[in-house]
């Protein structure tokens, strides 16, 4: 193939490309435009005879970034390649976002003779990006006024009993959390205490947990709250599992008689509660499928005689699921020594030392999974 057929099939190339094609002799001062192809007089609505001779500035307009345009001039002073994306106006006067990729080209001497610049048109994809940032923008304000609203259904008081004190930890990993938690006192003799845990996180298992909460608030005329059998079994008919998104529940409620110092409970697929006694800690009973499961589960009441010194707390799973760097549980074991090391201490600091303990053993990386804490503590 003979020069001239060479020359000819290159400037096909150039016109038959889909993106704008601009080459500017940058000899001359002003750096014009020796040729553009078709792509490029399509995408700017100028004509070759329009553009031809000037200098590519006048693409530019109002608000085309100072910036992208500083990295165009710096990269032509260093005769250095660059890729920009920056604002330019077609010649009606619309905007349009042109990702622009400019080579230096040299003679055979290395002097550097010629610029030519790829333009792609890419305001769909920019548009695109910002409707994205934006929506995520909303997104982000909802979960926030969400997580808000669900923080409504946590203690905003706890109860002033002599000889009684009452704490608790609520540390969700996520903008919105699948647990839930809570400690009322119902009369002068009773206070409920309990801990939920939706399975998984997000929207859906917020809601869920919104809805038990509500559900389980004393109210004039509502349901009798006193009898954790009875509300188990309440629950595990109004809350059946959803077949399609798998969605469940775990629950440990229970009620304490400020009287004669008893803590009586029942557990729906829940961790029992955790007794610490004399230096021990102990994990007492439970047993009990999750709220959903089955139509007709069988509960067990358990009850626990508490001491003059003695604590109690109730806990999510997230605690001992929590992970290390190395994917390392917290476990059981030593969750129960956490628990005995830091038993002298008031309840709240109790409860404080154990989230610690866990952010510790996490490396302070956000927890994997929502961490709630109930606890009650009796005088000594």
């Amino acid at each position: 193939m003979d020069d001239m057929a060479v020359r000819l099939l290159k400037e096909r190339a150039l016109e038959s490309t889909a993106e704008g094609v601009v080459i500017v002799d940058c000899t001359e001062p002003e750096m014009p435009i020796i040729y553009v192809n078709r792509a490029f007089t399509a995408m700017t609505g100028f004509d070759a005879e329009e553009v031809l001779g000037h200098n590519c500035r006048f693409l530019q307009g109002a608000d085309t970034d100072e910036h992208a345009k500083q990295q165009i001039r710096d990269a032509i002073s260093n005769e250095q390649p660059v890729t920009v994306e920056i604002l330019n106006y077609r010649k009606d006067g619309t905007a349009f976002w042109n990702r622009l990729s400019i080579t230096p080209v040299a003679d055979e001497a290395g002097r550097m003779t010629h610029f030519i610049g790829i333009q792609n048109d890419v305001t769909r994809r920019r548009q695109a990006e910002e409707s994205l940032r934006a929506a995520n923008h909303q997104l982000t304000h909802d979960l926030q006024a969400a997580a808000l609203i669900q923080k409504t259904q946590l203690p905003q008081s706890l109860p002033k009993v002599d000889g009684f004190e009452f704490a608790w930890r609520y540390c969700p990993c996520e903008e919105l959390a699948g647990d839930m938690l809570s400690i009322v006192q119902l009369d002068e003799r009773r206070v409920v205490m309990y801990a939920l845990d939706v399975s998984g996180h997000g929207v859906r298992a917020a809601l869920q947990s919104f809805a038990v909460a509500q559900d389980l608030r004393p109210r004039i005329g509502g349901p009798d709250l006193g009898d954790p059998l009875a509300v188990l079994k309440r629950l595990n008919f109004k809350y059946p599992m959803d077949m399609q998104t798998g969605v469940f529940f775990t629950i440990l409620y229970g009620v304490l008689d400020l009287r004669d110092k008893t803590f009586a409970y029942a557990s729906a697929g829940h961790p029992g509660p955790v007794l610490l006694r004399d230096g021990q800690a102990e994990m007492l009973e439970a047993s009990g499928l999750p709220v959903g499961i089955g139509s007709e589960p069988e509960y067990a009441l358990q009850r626990v005689s508490l001491a003059s010194g003695d604590k109690l707390l109730l806990y999510t799973d997230g605690v001992v699921e929590a992970l290390s760097s190395r994917d390392i549980p917290f476990g059981e074991e030593r969750f129960l020594r956490a628990l005995s090391k830091y038993q002298e201490q008031p309840i709240d600091s109790l409860l404080g030392a154990v989230v610690q303990s866990l952010e510790n053993w996490s490396c302070h990386v956000n927890l994997r999974d929502d961490v709630s804490l109930v606890g009650l503590s009796i005088e000594k």
